[in-house]
């Protein structure tokens, strides 16, 4: 289970002070699909950033599996992403010189070492995302969905605890970005894991478990 307990999140002080997230406090069990809804400003990507442990909190408690997310250190961190989160992007991030499937085997290949049963579960994914006659293409080949079913796909590829998801369908058409949202619960209720997803589009919500909306940094 991910519990948020009381995050605060702020910048600056005394009359330039900003708070971006204010008290925001929820649970989310295993084999969820949360949605985080709430327009441009309200604090959506600021609590992704503290919950993969790229930002440390002002005040309040990230606690996954019953431990303390936001009390390790920049080591202990991105160690924890790396092994616990799978991380997918607005923009994908992909690397533009590698293959679809080079970029699902580059997450072992980072942890020092790529074998048989990562190639394996590498196909196995780009075929469960419909992704297998275009294994060999680059980025600059895959349209827009294409590329971020790779990106979601490359997440899973270290069996994460808890999966982030950023606007994953901002670059895409209704009915593509119904297929994204489809297929991401779709592993998520499959592998039993917990995924906060960030948008800005109640359509892509409608598909989530469970949704939660922020307004100027605190749940609305």
């Amino acid at each position: 289970m991910l519990e948020v307990r009381n995050i605060t999140r702020s910048y600056g002080e005394g009359r330039t002070r900003v708070t971006a997230l204010d008290d925001v406090s929820f649970t989310l069990g295993k084999g969820k699909l949360l949605a985080i809804l709430g327009p441009s400003g309200s604090g959506k990507t600021t609590l992704v950033s503290i919950i993969a442990g790229l930002l440390e909190p002002t005040s309040g408690e990230i606690v996954m599996g019953g431990h303390a997310v936001h009390l390790r250190t920049t080591a202990q961190a991105a160690r924890f992403r790396r092994e616990k989160v799978g991380l997918v992007f607005q923009d994908h991030h992909l690397v533009p010189y590698l293959t679809a499937r080079e970029n699902l085997l580059l997450v072992p290949h980072l942890s020092g070492r790529v074998t048989r049963t990562h190639r394996e579960l590498a196909d196995t994914l780009l075929a469960d995302f419909g992704l297998t006659a275009r294994a060999a293409h680059k980025p600059s080949l895959l349209s827009g969905g294409e590329r971020q079913r790779v990106a979601i796909a490359r997440a899973l590829m270290n069996a994460p605890e808890i999966m982030l998801v950023d606007e994953p369908t901002s670059s895409l058409d209704t009915e593509r970005g119904l297929q994204v949202v489809e297929l991401l619960g779709q592993q998520i209720h499959e592998r039993d894991m917990t995924c906060l997803m960030v948008t800005h589009d109640p359509r892509m919500a409608a598909h989530a478990d469970e949704s939660l909306t922020l307004i100027d940094g605190r749940v609305a």
